[in-house]
């Protein structure tokens, strides 16, 4: 694949074709969105004329022909026809067809859409985007017209839309101008090259759907800030997240986060829809998953609980290896997560994993054997040598979902359940259990008897595995999947007991517990859940976000 090819503009960009008539002979098309916006008009009833012409794939037995570009068509914030196929609609490519639609105009403004909805090609027949495309558009008003400046602008023809571009560069400019990315040049070229396929909101329709941020529609609390549970003019259910103007870690984390998860897509993430920077909101719009955190369904009292029987924790288990396996080895961007813990590991409404909160996730290279990076994370679930050294590789995230496998098998979490003083976590302890041949104990009370004692084996021997001390030891994801599936062989990983008090993943534990307590004996506001270091933010106490 050329990364240079003119299929891999980021944007928007127009296309030409010979052999049909000059209105047809140029279009223009972008990978996710395109709006138009005609002002000043008359308030009244306009019959829309839209003409289109696939114009970038051949109608021949070649490769080319292979292309599918299926797109949904919104008037007035209406949507008017899903699942558009220019090539179906005309009978073939290059082949002109016109839609006609009838719209009111009610405020002087005439706005259409044009909305890529994930259906249709994505790589053939190149490596690209194809997303909506339009020739041009004309309008005539139904009324009679009052006067010859009305006669001259009765038919419209827009063929060159700039909306997208506009919306991109008003976006950077702005977090620009507040100064969210100056002095930031590492972050710059980690999103260097990066087709940020989303779409931008109104503070408007954001308050719309959530009835003005109503405190009934909200949902949850986290270090970003508070989330909102939305209903966009479509219909559909939206999640949004609110930065809070008291987080500088948010600035950051949000411009990120539209880099990342915008280019992506895949069963196990979360969904972006959009975002909205208007006055002092920022704002990120993603899809509603209806089932919360995994956390809370684990950890939070019985009340939050859901009952997760075994097929759905061993499907929870698997689905969330497949979402990694994309990050680190499948998606075109590398990418490490950094904080992957139950709170950020989201459930639909069939309790489907999807991976969420890609603020703190790093871009990585092929030839880059490591990063050193500023620590940043959640203690209890960092790798040894990341929250120690800034020392981060894939593996870091490998160590971090051993965790979650141990929270989803016992129903406890990693750094809240302690045994006995003995022990320093949850992993400390299922080391000591399968050390003893004593394992069954660290299945959740709740399940009962109901569970495969040969996949709850399975997955304790790939938790154990993932958190190896050495990172070398840990598999990779698709290694970690092909084990959980039981298409691999998970070998026997049981430390030697003499490692248990000077093993390095317990080591930032003991550090933050006696900083906790010396803390305690100097002042008596010692609620501290969280540490600086290296300029970066930590969050020490995963029970007190519940959506960060």
């Amino acid at each position: 694949m050329d990364d240079n090819n003119d299929q891999n503009a980021r944007f928007i960009e127009s296309t030409q074709s010979k052999g049909l008539s000059e209105l047809y002979n140029n279009a223009r098309m972008s990978p996710l969105s395109l709006t138009y916006f005609r002002y000043c008009l008359r308030n009244g009833s306009y019959n829309v004329s839209l003409h289109f012409a696939e114009i970038s794939f051949t109608n021949d037995s070649t490769y080319t022909s292979l292309g599918r570009r299926v797109f949904d068509i919104y008037i007035q914030e209406k949507l008017v026809w899903k699942d558009f196929n220019i090539v179906n609609e005309a009978g073939g490519v290059q082949t002109p067809v016109v839609r006609h639609f009838k719209t009111s105009v009610t405020d002087n403004v005439l706005e259409l859409r044009f909305y890529w909805a994930g259906k249709g090609t994505i790589r053939i027949p190149v490596r690209g985007h194809y997303g909506p495309l339009i020739s041009a558009i004309s309008l005539k008003p139904t009324f009679g017209s009052c006067s010859e400046e009305d006669k001259k602008s009765a038919t419209v023809y827009v063929i060159v839309g700039v909306v997208a571009t506009c919306i991109f560069l008003l976006l950077i400019s702005t977090l620009w101008w507040k100064g969210y990315l100056q002095c930031k040049k590492k972050q710059r070229k980690d999103l260097e090259g990066m087709e940020l396929q989303t779409i931008s909101f109104t503070l408007k329709q954001i308050k719309a759907a959530t009835n003005n941020f109503d405190a009934s529609n909200k949902i949850g609390e986290g270090g970003f800030g508070a989330v909102f549970k939305g209903r966009l003019s479509d219909g559909t259910l939206v999640a949004v997240k609110q930065l809070s103007r008291q987080s500088r870690q948010g600035n950051r984390e949000f411009l990120n986060e539209i880099g990342m998860i915008s280019c992506l897509q895949h069963p196990n993430l979360v969904k972006l829809h959009g975002c909205c920077i208007e006055g002092t909101e920022l704002l990120l719009v993603y899809e509603y998953l209806e089932n919360n955190s995994l956390a809370r369904a684990l950890f939070h009292s019985e009340k939050s609980q859901l009952m997760l029987d075994w097929p759905t924790r061993f499907k929870i288990c698997v689905g969330i290896a497949k979402g990694l396996a994309f990050l680190h080895e499948e998606s075109s961007l590398k990418i490490v997560h950094r904080d992957i813990k139950a709170t950020n590991v989201l459930l639909d409404r069939e309790l489907n994993p999807k991976i969420s909160d890609f603020g703190l996730a790093k871009l990585t290279e092929d030839d880059n054997t490591h990063i050193s990076t500023r620590v940043a994370g959640t203690i209890g679930y960092m790798a040894p040598e990341y929250a120690l050294w800034g020392y981060l590789t894939y593996k870091a995230d490998v160590y971090s979902f051993g965790i979650v496998l141990l929270e989803i098998v016992s129903g406890k979490n990693n750094y809240g359940y302690v045994p006995s003083e003995n022990f320093i976590c949850l992993l400390d302890w299922a080391c000591h259990l399968l050390q003893n041949g004593k394992i069954e104990e660290l299945i959740d009370d709740k399940l009962g008897s109901q569970f495969s004692k040969v996949e709850a084996e399975r997955i304790i021997k790939v938790a154990l595995l993932c958190t190896s001390a050495t990172p070398s030891v840990r598999p990779v994801m698709s290694e970690a999947v092909g084990m959980l599936e039981g298409k691999r062989d998970a070998p026997d990983s049981i430390p030697e007991a003499s490692m248990y008090s000077d093993d390095l993943r317990f080591q930032a534990l003991k550090d933050f517990q006696q900083e906790r307590q010396n803390q305690s004996a100097s002042s008596n506001q010692a609620q501290c859940s969280s540490i600086q270091t290296a300029s970066d933010l930590c969050d020490y106490n995963p029970e007190s976000r519940s959506d960060d």
